[in-house]
């Protein structure tokens, strides 16, 4: 079996599972279709938005999927016509058993974190938001407990002390491209062997940090709950998105649901005393660099303190 036989069904939704699908395609792989969320109105205007995933599969021209319900008959049937050796999970929902059994070498997925650590929707956000000092990728075989199956590669990268999410984010999808061709290649030369894929069952930890899909009220800064280091991270850990945010008086005024890029650890907690804007957190105290008011572009701290006085 060569790379151009394998027939391979990818699922995906967002910006971060498009690099794995274009490096699989780029490099011949026998991609026969796209498994996406359904298309959604968004913005002002309501008009209908198409996935990242959705986007690229209509520009090389791959069948695309779009089901409501993964256990609807029609879309089983309509994913089982396309004869799938292989289905590879980046960014997607929860797949009902049906689905991930289908194809006879099973499916694989690609996850943001080290395994078993950090298993859930937000991998990337939550480890930089906990301090870590480093996160990676693991693909692993689907089995029913959701990011729990045997993996197959794990690759590592650093995280940096003031590096924030978004350049993390970028830097595992960058290394997506790599991991997704490698565990294919695998799975192709152990099919082409007769052998099983070698697999490594997760290991026991002690303590589990789970990653749970954020919503707003999860962003807010509590200031007075935690130290200025866990601000620093809190707020790093969700720049650009979705963004921490809070409610501050600067000056006398108070404003409401600013959100805030960017901080850094203050030696000050004397609020008159600074040019910028010192927040005393519950042990030390942060200096916000870059904050958006609503109604407001994004700006840092000086702009919008001169913007106020």
């Amino acid at each position: 079996m060569t790379k151009k036989d394998l027939r391979i069904v990818y699922l995906g939704t967002p910006e971060f599972a498009v690099a794995s699908l274009r490096a699989l395609v780029e490099g011949g792989y026998n991609v026969v279709a796209v498994v996406t969320m359904p298309d959604k109105p968004a913005g002002r205007g309501h008009q209908v938005q198409y996935s990242d995933v959705k986007k690229y599969a209509l520009e090389v021209g791959l069948p695309v999927l779009q089901p409501e319900k993964l256990k609807d008959e029609a879309f089983i049937e309509e994913l089982r016509s396309y004869k799938a050796d292989l289905q590879i999970v980046v960014a997607f929902r929860m797949l009902p058993e049906v689905v991930w059994t289908m194809p006879r070498l099973g499916t694989f997925n690609i996850h943001g974190s080290l395994l078993p650590q950090y298993r859930g929707a937000a991998p990337i956000n939550w480890a930089v938001m906990n301090g870590e000092k480093e996160t990676g990728l693991t693909t692993f075989m689907l089995k029913h407990e959701i990011d729990t199956g045997n993996m197959i590669l794990q690759e590592r990268i650093p995280i940096g002390e003031d590096e924030n999410v978004g350049s993390v984010h970028d830097r595992l999808m960058e290394l997506s491209k790599s991991m997704v061709l490698r565990t294919v290649d695998l799975i192709i030369d152990c099919e082409n062997q007769g052998i099983q894929v070698p697999t490594t069952p997760q290991p026991e930890v002690a303590e589990l940090k789970p990653a749970p899909k954020i919503f707003k009220e999860d962003c807010e800064i509590k200031f007075a709950e935690k130290t200025a280091q866990e601000v620093h991270n809190f707020v790093r850990g969700l720049s650009p998105y979705p963004a921490a945010w809070a409610n501050l008086t600067i000056h006398g005024q108070v404003f409401e649901n600013v959100k805030i890029y960017a901080v850094e650890i203050s030696g000050s907690r004397d609020l008159e005393a600074s040019k910028g804007i010192i927040i005393p957190c519950k042990e030390g105290a942060v200096n916000i660099l870059e904050l958006q008011v609503p109604g407001k572009k994004r700006m840092d701290a000086k702009a919008f303190l001169n913007g106020i006085h």
